[in-house]
């Protein structure tokens, strides 16, 4: 890469995303240079490597999840700013990945002229909330002495807690997330402990009931 070149890491499992990803942004930052990665060993790999101006972070990806690897970016490199870019709603996910140092928390069905703004005024050192974000921000600034039950799950809890929410079964999780059943069955276990929960179905209606799951 050349040297004072934009780099940017562009960190999905699907290549359309992030041959879209480049099209659009080669147009408004054409300097810019970019690196891809499919999955969290190839983005921690990336990042232990080369030193990035911009990370664009989906969620979802094989091996460890989103908010593990915005943790470890953000360990390893704490100035580069992080952009959480997945088809998950805000209400899922926003306000754990704002805590964990994103600088923004955009869904895929975003305008490119909104996903450029945002990426300017990051660069240049604000952070980019849209006004449905402020507004989760907010409400959980305000309810900080009252946590809900799920607020209680660490982050590769509520990732095994929202699945289940969604229906699918511990091996199905096992399989999505390339863990052995038997570390989902734990997490499971900890997720009924920590919400005083039963059994499946009543994780199910707390995800519908908090408006958790789509």
């Amino acid at each position: 890469m050349k040297p004072g070149a934009l780099k940017i890491l562009l960190a999905d499992d699907h290549s359309v995303i992030r041959n879209g990803l480049i099209k659009t942004l080669s147009v408004n930052f054409p300097d810019a240079e970019y690196d891809e990665a499919s999955n969290a060993s190839e983005v921690l790999r990336h990042i232990c490597d080369t030193r990035y101006d911009l990370v664009i972070l989906d969620i979802s990806m094989p091996g460890r999840n989103g908010l593990e690897v915005l943790q470890e970016v953000k360990a390893i490199q704490p100035e580069t700013h992080v952009i959480i870019f997945t088809m998950h709603s805000e209400d899922q996910f926003a306000v754990r990945m704002i805590r964990n140092g994103a600088s923004a928390y955009l869904t895929k069905d975003i305008s490119s002229q909104e996903l450029v703004l945002a990426i300017r005024k990051i660069l240049d050192g604000e952070r980019y909330f849209t006004p449905s974000l402020l507004e989760l921000i907010t409400c959980d600034l305000q309810h900080e002495g009252k946590k809900s039950a799920h607020q209680a799950l660490s982050n590769r809890e509520y990732q095994v807690f929202l699945l289940i929410s969604s229906g699918k079964s511990v091996s199905e999780i096992a399989r999505e997330l390339s863990l052995s059943v038997k570390t989902i069955s734990v997490y499971r276990s900890n997720i009924l402990q920590k919400m005083n929960l039963k059994n499946n179905s009543e994780i199910i209606h707390y995800a519908f009931k908090y408006k958790l799951v789509e």
